[in-house]
């Protein structure tokens, strides 16, 4: 979601900060138009590999290869590829890695598609389930901190976390027939 003026808002600024100064160095993603901000500072960034992945599982086991190179990496997707990853998620409790990923959350406020649905309502018990810590920015305002929180977690603690960007947060999305 743009401002009038074009730019992103300054919450999706805040989410490529966090990475940038806690050393991210990979940025794996299904391409979303959630994280499409993110994506294109990444991309943008020569200090940053990011990596478009055919499934969000590949993710997963990307990012603790990049740990244990020696990199953080960053895992960017939607509340529907979390169902791809939980068989995937058990390396992550086997190997103890440090796992940090943003998801950006459908099947919730104002959606219009009941695709959605069924995953967008059970993504973070099933994140939970798989003892991933979950946190949720539903305020702009609040992302910032929650963001970083949730890498330091991560990074710093050597937990697995994942932040929820709630569908009021990212705005409303609508179908255009074209």
């Amino acid at each position: 979601m743009s401002t009038a003026t074009g730019q992103a808002p300054a919450w999706q600024e805040s989410i490529f900060s966090v990475l940038k100064a806690g050393g991210v160095r990979q940025v794996a993603y299904v391409p979303d138009a959630g994280h499409s901000h993110v994506i294109r500072r990444a991309k943008d960034d020569p200090e940053i590999e990011d990596v478009v992945l055919t499934t969000e599982e590949e993710g997963v086991a990307l990012v603790s290869g990049a740990w244990l190179g020696g990199q953080r990496a960053a895992l960017l997707m939607q509340s529907s590829g979390v169902g791809n990853c939980v068989n995937m998620f058990s390396l992550l409790q086997s190997c103890r890695f440090p796992f940090f990923t943003l998801v950006t959350m459908r099947g919730e406020y104002a959606e219009f598609n009941p695709w959605q649905g069924p995953m967008g309502k059970t993504t973070q018990a099933a994140l939970e389930l798989m003892g991933i810590t979950v946190l949720r920015a539903d305020r702009p305002e609040d992302v910032e901190e929650i963001v970083s929180a949730g890498f330091d977690a991560a990074f710093e603690a050597g937990e697995q976390v994942a932040v929820l960007l709630s569908q009021s947060l990212i705005g409303r999305k609508k179908w255009e027939r074209k």
